[in-house]
């Protein structure tokens, strides 16, 4: 059964002048019930992370400051978000709901969350709508109670994964690939294992094209035995941040082509869905729709 991580708490609602596509939470599982794509025993509502999983990979004094809310104006600023208690608490769900779908993938082969996919979080600070690094929480979890040897993170958001490379520059154990516009924000970008930067524009032919390369080559040199999978849709055309001109079939054919290999060679699969910000709320839906409706046909 395919696994799916969604609460209430992930549409925390924000300034009605806030950028960031908060309804998305909400209508996605909607349309995957409307569809019949997922039923309700398919949803499940994660827990909190303890404070003990989150310092794992992030900063101590870093967490405490989220708690007590004493950010510096310039760290808030930094995150994009308004910070609030509300805020810390739903962050918290949304992390322990990728540990969760690490553990029903190792059983099922496939799982995802509804959010998360918060690779701009750095071990001691925030960045670009995310507070806390799902991926590495998850990686780690699995790393330390040794249900996996080697994480390969296959992060095709249109922005690059900085703070997951970070938390994992000096970690062998974990190969992060990020394949992201070369253009596009973070500007300054950290290193990760593998960087493959896009020009804008880029189209759903050479964008295919390298993909299918990399991931291939960096899949039969690692050897992962599990892979996170940050599914962001940022890549579309429509999209206002994105600035690349990928199609909502480019983007189904991109997210067919990393379940398909991870199907293929039995190795268990997290997928989180990161950003979206096209102007219609439709064309974000439809595109995170598809990665779940592939999940379903390729595994279930």
């Amino acid at each position: 059964m395919l696994k799916i991580a969604w609460s209430e708490i992930y549409a925390h609602p924000l300034p009605q002048n806030h950028r960031f596509p908060m309804e998305k939470y909400n209508l996605l599982p909607e349309q995957l019930l409307y569809e019949g794509t997922a039923k309700q025993d398919n949803f499940f509502a994660p827990i909190s992370l303890s404070d003990e999983q989150v310092i794992r990979t992030h900063d101590a004094v870093y967490w405490q400051k989220l708690k007590d809310q004493n950010l510096t104006r310039q760290e808030e600023r930094r995150t994009g978000f308004p910070l609030s208690q509300e805020l810390v608490a739903r962050e918290i769900i949304i992390m322990n709901g990728s540990v969760q779908c690490a553990e029903y993938a190792l059983v099922h082969g496939v799982a995802m969350n509804v959010a998360g996919g918060t690779h701009h979080a750095f071990t001691d600070r925030g960045e670009g709508f995310c507070l806390l690094n799902d991926i590495a929480i998850a990686a780690h979890h699995l790393l330390d109670k040794g249900l996996v040897n080697k994480v390969l993170v296959v992060d095709l958001d249109v922005h690059q994964g900085n703070g997951t490379a970070q938390i994992f520059e000096n970690d062998d154990r974990v190969f992060t690939f990020s394949m992201h516009g070369q253009s596009n924000y973070p500007m300054h970008k950290e290193t990760s294992d593998l960087d493959v930067g896009l020009l804008d524009g880029t189209d759903d032919s050479t964008y295919l094209s390298l993909l299918d390369r990399h991931l291939n080559e960096v899949f039969e040199s690692f050897q992962p035995d599990f892979i996170c999978f940050q599914s962001g849709v940022d890549v579309l055309a429509t999209d206002k941040l994105g600035r690349l001109g990928m199609t909502l079939d480019g983007c189904k054919a991109r997210d067919r082509m990393v379940l398909e290999l991870c199907h293929r060679n039995k190795v268990p699969v997290m997928a989180c869905m990161g950003g979206g910000y096209s102007e219609k709320i439709a064309h974000i839906v439809e595109a995170h729709a598809n990665t779940y409706r592939l999940a379903q046909e390729l595994y279930f």
